[in-house]
């Protein structure tokens, strides 16, 4: 941006001379930094709070780190590094007032000054208009100088000036080192031509018109196509049809079917080859019969073609048709929907409901700040405790305010208010590093809020962390059906799964009924029947869980070959906070995700104290821990198998140069496999050092666990309970190339099973220079218990142990048929009432339906 474009419309009030503004900044010249390439630049929102230049006292932004600050934190900043000069940005909101002398409205000043800062699209261009402005401050004594003042500012500082104001946003993906994509309107979406052709799209049944696909499905919001994609970029496959009939028509904008809600939907431009935002979604959408706001309240409460009643999932569990009242203050502060972001919103919700989080982080705050790094926006407890303060301030809830001058106005709707909070800086950092959290893509709440545990594990903030109140141990007892000896072990857990006992329904000939119904309807291409949800009841689910399961390939010590076994689970300890999982999401034949629509009336009252572990009973034996061996195929196809042989390759030369010593053929081949085939000399010093050992002879033995057993004796290598990687298995994974932190994490995740272990080397294949917080998503895609272990190190986990009698306070729920598309709500019990949190919006809930969520949150009741 050229300075006249910049800076042109006026001289701003001077106030000393051109020579005493160049003269007072001189001795701050050297800390005024103009922005490269790669800088961050904040001029958004503050690193500590949620202020923004729409915020009562504008945002601060300083002129060497880039880094905004509202009011109440700049001060801080500059004790801490000492930074003096500050860019001070302010958009004043003004109500045009009917009727001024010679009607004429006051116009736009400095308007192109924030072409980044979003604008409240809830402001009628009719009643308001903007006013931007900037100026520099210098602090302790916070001198003033106004933008623009070109004459009078040193031209470094002119340049730096322009360059931080035109700036791009830094959350938009301009490298792959960037944090976040963020979407950008269409060029097409304002001047789309609709065909108008007669075609209206029924609310299901669909399939590409091309083939017989009935997933991945995209319409065309030209001329009504639907055909099928190709891999776009929620990750799901098809014969690109989409992209075939753009190149032969040149209709360049398509929506996913199935993603579309009141909030939006996923578009795609053909044109532009990227994932785009459609301003004008809704009319777009309603050229072809589709009403993406029929879930919106209305005045009254229904709509006037509301003939049935509304049992679809998106209108029960966002409560549609009725009128919610809304709510304002402390804990009732909605969070902005950033694009399929609404899994965050409702997870974070749930969180900062809990005290033990919110003292750990909100009444932490203070220290917290004050000793954050010099860049707040890179420290999880930072963003943590501002999300928190953010959500629990009241600060972002405010009520409306009535004026005098729009009190007639406000008999028909509120006055607009910048209410609720962007989460984008907590969640590019919290995302960073992680291939799908990191994306736009709608993600499972389930696996982010592992994710973020993960998070809280690895960074402690006092003395005790609140992620504590999650964790409970899990007793897995394992039986052998033959010779019916078991094995105990233990492991920690931060969710309850509870599987759908489908078999347990209810209204089977109900459900028999409507599926008869359903596919004549397809058949005869007729709108679907009324839904039919299977009915669940909570008993049998828990059931389910309670049983034992079969246990796959189990190979029993007591026979020493594969046998029958089977696997129950019980609780060895309660946690204060049980997070319940109902596994909704399964995978079809053809593997597609898909979700179980059912109903389950979850209890308002848990008691789960007849599930507590018992440990071995009288009477019953234990397994030999005895490790299995492995059995290597002869003729090896895969290629993870080709480098488990080489792994095991031993030098058969330097065998030979040490069995013509006398030793033990078998002893030497143990000697140089143990030293990792560097050559006979090597070998012989293990030799020498382990000669006097009984089982120095005895053949070379390979357990499934990848330790190293010997008959007879445990050998060097025997695998314990402690998850802890034997030196020698490490040095095999080394020697094939690996590093020597990936080899251990390997190990740790799968046991010391060192088949295994390659096999999830192969299948996380990450750079050699991946960061610390790549390789913290590594363990948590791998793993829900092994990463937060390893996160600890050598301690053992706290565990606060109580009655299993629980309270549900709050559950998360999920709208779409699986985890790649849909929404996420949150209802919470506080006050003793239930509110639900959709994203921006957050009332007091009328009907909270408890039967269709997702994750549940109970507390537990004190004895």
């Amino acid at each position: 941006m050229q300075r006249a474009a910049l800076f042109g419309g006026g001289g701003g009030d001077a106030q000393m001379a051109a020579g005493d503004v160049g003269e007072l900044l001189v001795p701050y010249m050297p800390t005024i930094r103009v922005p490269k390439s790669g800088d961050r630049v904040y001029k958004t929102e503050c690193a500590f709070s949620y202020d923004s230049p729409d915020s009562e006292g504008g945002l601060y932004v300083c002129m060497n780190t880039f880094l905004g600050f509202g009011r109440e934190h700049v001060e801080r900043h500059y004790q801490k590094t000492g930074q003096c000069v500050y860019m001070h940005l302010k958009r004043h909101v003004i109500e045009k007032v009917p009727g001024a002398s010679g009607g004429a409205l006051p116009k736009r000043r400095n308007a192109k000054l924030f072409l980044d800062l979003e604008t409240n699209g809830d402001l009628s261009s009719d009643d308001f208009e903007y006013e931007d402005e900037a100026k520099l401050v210098i602090f302790p004594d916070h001198y003033e100088i106004s933008l623009p003042n070109i004459e009078e500012l040193p031209a470094l500082v002119t340049i730096a000036c322009d360059a931080l104001l035109s700036a791009k946003s830094p959350y938009r993906k301009q490298d792959p080192d960037s944090w976040e994509e963020e979407l950008q309107a269409s060029k097409h979406a304002k001047t789309l031509v609709q065909l108008d052709n007669g075609v209206r799209i029924p609310p299901s049944g669909w399939k590409c018109s091309k083939c017989d696909l009935r997933e991945n499905l995209w319409l065309n919001l030209t001329d009504g196509s639907v055909l099928c994609g190709k891999w776009f970029f929620d990750g799901s496959g098809g014969n690109g049809h989409a992209l075939e009939h753009y190149k032969e028509m040149g209709y360049p904008l398509a929506v996913k079917l199935g993603t579309i809600t009141p909030d939006g939907a996923d578009v795609y431009s053909f044109d532009e080859e990227e994932p785009v935002l459609d301003p004008h979604i809704a009319k777009h959408l309603a050229h072809f019969g589709i009403d993406m706001l029929q879930m919106q309240v209305t005045e009254n409460g229904l709509r006037d073609n509301d003939i049935k009643p509304r049992v679809s999932e998106w209108e029960v569990i966002q409560e549609a048709g009725m009128k919610l009242k809304p709510m304002y203050g402390p804990g009732y502060t909605g969070m902005k929907n950033l694009g399929n972001s609404c899994y965050l919103n409702a997870v974070m919700q749930a969180i900062f409901s809990i005290p033990e989080f919110q003292r750990a982080y909100v009444g932490n705050l203070p220290r917290i700040f004050d000793y954050s790094p010099l860049d707040p926006t890179q420290d999880f407890n930072t963003q943590m405790a501002k999300l928190g303060h953010g959500l629990l301030s009241g600060q972002y809830s405010k009520p409306p305010v009535k004026s005098e001058l729009i009190e007639q106005v406000m008999k028909e709707e509120h006055k607009p208010q910048h209410n609720g909070i962007s989460p984008r800086m907590f969640k590019a950092f919290i995302s960073k590093g992680h291939p799908e959290f990191s994306s736009n893509r709608q993600q499972d709440a389930q696996e982010f809020f592992l994710h973020l545990i993960n998070l809280v594990e690895r960074n402690p903030v006092g003395s005790e962390n609140p992620s504590d109140v999650f964790r409970f141990l899990v007793e897995e007892r394992t039986q052998c059906c033959q010779s019916r000896k078991v094995r105990y072990t233990e492991r920690v857990d931060y969710i309850m799964q509870l599987p759908v006992a489908m078999e347990a329904a209810t209204n089977k000939d109900e459900l028999i009924a409507y599926e008869l119904k359903r596919r004549e309807a397809e058949a005869a291409g007729r709108a679907p029947p009324e839904l039919v949800r299977a009915k669940i009841p909570f008993s049998a689910c828990l059931q389910a869980f309670s049983e034992p399961n079969n246990v796959d390939d189990f190979w029993s010590s007591a026979l020493q070959a594969k046998s029958a076994g089977v696997k129950t689970s019980r609780f060895a300890s309660f946690p204060e906070y049980l997070v319940v999982q109902i596994k909704k999401f399964t995978f079809g034949l053809d593997w597609v995700p898909k979700k179980l629509d059912v109903s389950i009336e979850m209890p308002d009252i848990l008691d789960i104290n007849h599930l507590r572990a018992m440990g071995l009973q009288p009477g019953e034996e234990e397994l030999p821990d005895v490790a299995p061996p492995i059995i290597i195929p002869e003729d090896p196809k895969d290629h993870m198998m080709n480098h488990f042989m080489e792994a095991l390759d031993i030098d058969e030369s330097a065998v030979m140069q040490l069995a013509e010593m006398g030793f033990p053929l078998e002893a030497c081949r143990k000697a140089v496999y143990y030293t990792g085939n560097v050559g006979a000399e090597v070998a012989f010093n293990w030799i020498i050092a382990h000669m006097e050992e009984p089982d120095f002879a005895e053949p070379l033995a390979i357990s499934a666990f990848g330790g190293i057993a010997s008959t007879g004796v445990a050998g060097l290598g025997a695998v314990g309970l402690d998850n802890q990687p034997p030196e020698e298995m490490v040095a095999i994974i080394i020697s094939m190339g690996f590093q020597r932190n990936v080899a251990i994490q390997a190990l740790k995740t799968t046991n010391n099973n060192l088949e295994r272990a390659l096999e999830w080397i192969f299948s996380h294949p990450e750079p050699e220079e991946e960061s610390e917080p790549a390789l913290d998503v590594m363990d948590m895609e791998n793993s829900v218990n092994a990463n937060i272990l390893a996160a600890a190190g050598s301690e053992e986990p706290r565990i606060k142990d109580g009655p299993g009698r629980y309270e549900l306070f709050g559950f998360i729920s999920h709208m779409g048929t699986s985890t790649m598309s849909g929404h996420y709500v949150c209802h919470l019990k506080k006050e003793g009432r239930w509110v639900i949190y959709n994203d921006l919006r957050v009332c007091a809930s009328e009907r909270p339906p408890k039967d269709l969520g997702y994750i549940y949150f109970y507390h537990r009741i004190p004895s």
